[in-house]
Order: structure tokens, then sequence, then C-alpha cells
């Protein structure tokens, strides 16, 4: 009975080691990426008001191998695409009173109040990294906010915390994921709710009090965020690997001159937007080919309404048109807005804005060179190419195989790569000569999986694992597909499960009340780190600084009051002597001077006169005569 207690003992240790083991190799606190951590809190301390205290939490996953994000033309094999995902997290310490207790409950003293201070969140932004071998795309997924911002008592008028930690933390991205010769894309859509990551924050709507929770319409959110991302092209300009700086804005309903409203007024902001969409400059299939079908320009992102739109065009549409690239009713891009317009996302009585910025690279003198020398040498062929005659088109020699790669422009240069870096170019000859090799290779292994095991069978001995291994770091950190430098990684590196994990319990919690909101902080922020201390505390440096556009419309300013000054007309009615019948007796009565009647008037009260009665003649009415029936 000893051995075998002692046998299920150390069999149930051995399960806890393992299972505690896996956990946490699945979740690991970036330790080496200190000088990440110290560049974003710096960035970030710049723009948060000052001796304010903050807590940042940086989330994020490795580069993970997802589907893509294009459907490649008919031919072509899909892009090999990876996805990193980041989530930032923003608490202030929050103001509680708490009622201390007596030692004696039968005492008439009044209870003590004490105030302390518990973390809450305030804001949370969720952003999606695609990287390709042609370009680089960061997708803002979510960002929301609870509305107990308002508990650090900022001066009105002054700028938001919410805009600038989202601008800071977008620019920080862009920075340490560009790549050289790739182009950049920021892509997001904007549509009015009430709570996107905090359930019950919707609650909190400003109406009533304690509830400054300011949800914006959806007007106010496009420009919002075009206000948001406007700093970037800005910023990215000065930088040198960049050469080109772009803004798109498009609203599926509205014209361009309403559209244009949207767009910050700012001295450059004319020549950084453009109404529209990017979709085919930034595809390199319209590079490579001369047409390319709109069903293969449109990406799919994941909780996008254009992404769902696209989804149930390829249900609609028959196998053979999927495979061609084209749809059953929408033939161009165009007509796929002008739809899209149409759809219960965009039409409901809402407005959804669909906002790109687009960051052209910098090529270095040799490769415009050979450029240039591309376009020059193309061009010199199609001149000298000979003429077609009838006679000759039928020949057996000239004729084309059926399989014509399509016509490439000839802006094209040459180290343009194909759909894939690895795709490899065999002839025809080579892949008919391969075939039999490969058969023989083929026949060989499934020989030798047919032999029979021989001899005596010797167990394994099962390996314990005593110390923790980490996989998340065993991986490239730049290749043709994507860039991860230590520096833009988050302060919790967790895999794709546990991300999933990590976000699910968020919209789980409530933030209804405040109260719900410091116990919902304390559990996600416990449960993410799985029990480990993860986050960091920043103290603002910027000097809150109020404009004078919006220190007119936020300061209390004094109100003159001109009530002393006019002088009310006295009533008609009161000059004839003739009875107020509107106010039914229930007015003020008022003295031959207009004045308010005192009860020292109550005595003497005015005399009026009845009014005349106006009597109608017998000779002014007109009887109708009867018809004799």
């Amino acid at each position: 009975m000893a051995s075998s207690s002692s046998t299920s003992s150390t069999v149930s240790k051995r399960d806890r080691d393992s299972s505690s083991a896996k956990m946490s190799s699945s979740i690991q606190v970036n330790a080496g990426g200190s000088t990440t951590t110290n560049e974003l809190l710096d960035k970030l301390a710049s723009v948060l008001p000052k001796d304010l205290k903050f807590s940042i939490h940086h989330l994020s996953t490795p580069p993970t191998r997802t589907d893509a994000l294009y459907v490649p033309p008919p031919g072509e094999k899909p892009d090999k695409t990876y996805c990193e995902k980041h989530f930032l997290a923003l608490s202030i310490e929050a103001p509680v009173t708490g009622a201390v207790k007596r030692s004696s409950p039968g005492t008439d003293e009044a209870k003590a109040a004490k105030t302390t201070t518990k973390q809450v969140l305030a804001f949370a932004i969720e952003v999606f990294i695609f990287t390709t071998a042609f370009q680089t795309v960061l997708f803002v997924s979510k960002a929301d906010s609870t509305g107990y911002l308002h508990l650090l008592r900022l001066p009105r008028g002054g700028p938001s915390p919410i805009s600038e930690v989202s601008s800071t933390f977008i620019s920080y991205l862009i920075q340490h994921r560009r790549r050289k010769n790739i182009v950049s894309v920021v892509n997001l859509f904007g549509r009015a709710q009430s709570q996107y990551l905090f359930p019950g924050s919707g609650e909190n709507d400003g109406i009533g009090p304690g509830r400054e929770k300011h949800i914006l319409s959806d007007r106010g959110l496009i420009k919002w965020w075009c206000r948001v991302l406007n700093p970037l092209l800005e910023d990215q300009r000065k930088d040198d690997r960049v050469a080109a700086t772009k803004g798109y804005l498009l609203v599926p309903g509205l014209e361009e001159r309403d559209m244009r409203a949207f767009i910050p007024r700012t001295v450059s902001s004319a020549n950084d937007w453009e109404i529209g969409h990017p979709m085919e400059r930034i595809s390199h299939y319209t590079q490579e080919f001369d047409w390319v079908p709109p069903r293969c320009l449109i990406p799919r992102y994941p909780d996008d309404p254009k992404s769902r739109y696209r989804d149930e065009l390829d249900e609609e549409s028959a196998k053979w048109k999927q495979d061609m690239g084209s749809w059953k009713s929408i033939r161009t891009l165009s007509q796929f807005w002008d739809t899209m317009a149409f759809r219960q996302e965009c039409s409901s009585g809402r407005l959804t804005g669909f906002v790109w910025l687009v960051f052209d690279p910098k090529k270095s003198e040799t490769e415009e060179q050979a450029t240039q020398a591309t376009s020059a040498s193309f061009a010199t062929l199609v001149a000298s190419a000979p003429l077609m005659t009838p006679t000759g088109s039928f020949d057996a020699s000239t004729t084309s195989p059926s399989s014509t790669p399509p016509k490439r422009r000839a802006d094209v240069p040459v180290r343009t790569p194909q759909a894939s870096p690895l795709k490899a170019s065999f002839t025809a000859g080579e892949i008919t000569n391969s075939q039999p090799d490969r058969a023989k290779e083929i026949g060989k292994t499934e020989k030798e999986k047919k032999k029979k095991l021989k001899g005596r069978i010797t167990p394994r001995v099962p390996k314990v694992k005593k110390h923790q291994r980490n996989y998340l770091f065993k991986r490239p950190n730049t290749t043709a597909y994507y860039h991860w430098p230590a520096e833009g990684r988050g302060d919790l590196i967790v895999d794709e499960h546990d991300y999933k994990r990590v976000v699910e319990l968020l919209l789980q919690l409530d933030f209804e009340t405040l109260d719900k909101a410091c116990s919902a902080t304390k559990r996600w922020i416990s449960e993410a780190g799985m029990g480990a201390k993860w986050g960091h505390e920043v103290v603002g440096t910027r000097v809150q600084t109020v404009t004078s556009a919006t220190a007119d419309r936020g300061s209390a300013a004094p109100v003159n009051n001109l009530t002393g000054l006019v002088r009310k007309k006295k009533p008609a009615a009161l000059e004839s002597g003739a009875v107020d019948v509107k106010t039914n007796g229930l007015a003020d009565s008022f003295t031959e001077t207009g004045t308010v009647a005192t009860p020292s008037d109550a005595a003497n009260p005015l005399v009026l006169e009845t009014p005349e009665v106006n009597v109608l003649g017998a000779g002014l009415i007109r009887k109708k005569p009867k018809t004799s029936s």
C-alpha cells in the first residue's frame, strides 16, 4: 500500500510539472526586449499628461503562418503570408472610496471613509501585422475605451491621451516593421458602436451621474481616425527610407465633396490625402500582369465588411468562375464599391469609412537605372518585332503554345519577383524527364515501409521534462517574408492559442461600473500573465496646453446677462382693457402702469369695460332655396 501511494504521488507530481511547463512554455516574458520596452515607454511618456501615472501592458505573438490575404490570379500560387498580433492596454490608478469598519459595531459614531486607488483599464487597441514577400500591412482591428479616463480630471480642451497613444503605437510598429524595398500599408475601417473590447462600457455612455464614456457618432469616428492617422503621414515623410506617403479615404454612399469634410484641415492635407482606394496600387499582381480580376485585389481581413461581401460574392458564383477569378455580377472594383454602399453595414443609418495609408519605399540609384534600362529594352524589342502577316499567322512554327503566360508591363523591372520568391521555374522537358525519377523514388520508399520488423522489442524509457524550454523564440528574426526584430516585440509574448484565450477573457468581463471594472482589470492582468508580473508603469511628461479654439468651446466663460437691460413691451390688451383669454386668468394681474399688481392694489381693482358684441343683420344671411323633389 505504501509503495502504490508513493507511485501515484510521483506520477501526479510529474503530471503537474509537465502541465505547468507546457503552459509556461507558451507564455514568455520578453526579457531580451528591454530596448523595445524602453523605447515604447519613452514615446508614450512624451505624449501622456505630466506627473500622471499610467500602466502599459503590451501583448504580442511571433509571426505565424496564416492564409493568404489575396486570392491569386488564375494559374498562380497564393503568397506565403505571416501574421503577427499586437494588443496594447492602457490602465490608470482610479480613486475608490470605501468605509472603514469599526471594532464595536454598536457605537453611534459615523464610519470614516478611506480613499484608496485601484488599477482600471482605460483604453486598448489591437493591431494585426500581415507580411509577405511584397508588402507589410498593419490592420487596426479594434480600439475601445472604458470611459474612466475622466477620473484623472484632465483640463478640457487639451489633447486626448487616447488619440495620442493610438497614433504613437501605430507609428512605433511601422518604424520597426519596415523592410527594404517593401511597401508598408496601414488599413482600418471605422464603424461607430457603443463597445468593442470592454463589455458593459456602453452603459457608461455619459448620460447620468458617473457615466463619462464619450461614444462618437459615425461621422465623428471617421473624422477622429483621420485626425489620428494624419500625423503619421508627416512623421514618415521625414524618414530616409520612405519615398512617398499618401492617405486614402472612402465612405460608400457619399459624394467626393462630402468625404473631403472628414479630412483634417492642415497645410499639407490637400496633397497628403486622396478620395478613393489604393487597392490596385498596392497589389503586386497589377505590376506583373496587364489585367487582374477584382476578386484578386480585395484582402481577407478578420471581421471586415468588404471581406464579408467578397465571401458572399464567392458563394453565389460558380466554381469555374472562381477559378477564372471573376464573379457573377461584379466585374470591376468601381461596381464593388457602388454596391457596397447598399450593404446593411454601410446603409443601416450609419456610415462606414475605410482608411488607407501607403508608404512607398525609396529605391536606390542602381535599381532605378535597372528599371529604366528594362523599359528601354522592352520598347526597342516591341519596335523591332516583325508584323504578323495572314500567311505567317497560320504557320505552325510561329504559333504560340496554349498556355501562354499573361503579358507583362513595360515598366516592370527585371528584379520583380514572381508569385512567390521560392517558386521554381522548370521547362516542359525538365518536368517530363523528372516524372519517372520521382515515380522510382516513391516506389523505393514504399518498399522500405513494407519491411517487417524482426527481433526483440525494446520499450522506450519515458523522458521527464526537467526544465522549461522556450520554443517561441526559436525562429529566425528576418526572412524573405517577415521581419521580427527584438525592438518591436511585446512585453509578453504568447502563442496563437493563448492570445485568443486572453482576448476572449477580456470580452467576457464586465466594465459597467467602476467596482466591476477594477475587479475585471485585476483578473485580466493576472490570468493573461499566468500569475507572473508583467507590464510597466509610465509617468507622463507632456504639459497639457489648451488651444484657443478649444478653450473658447470648453472653458466656462462668463455669460452676459441682459435681463435687466431688456424692457418688455406692455401688452396691447392692457391698453384697451380687454381680458386675456389665452391665460385663462392664470397669468399675473397688471396695474395700469404695466407692473405686477401687489396685495395693496387689490383694494382698487381695474374696471374693465365689457366688449361690444357684433350682431349680424338679417340681410347678411342667405338661405339656400329648397328644391322640390
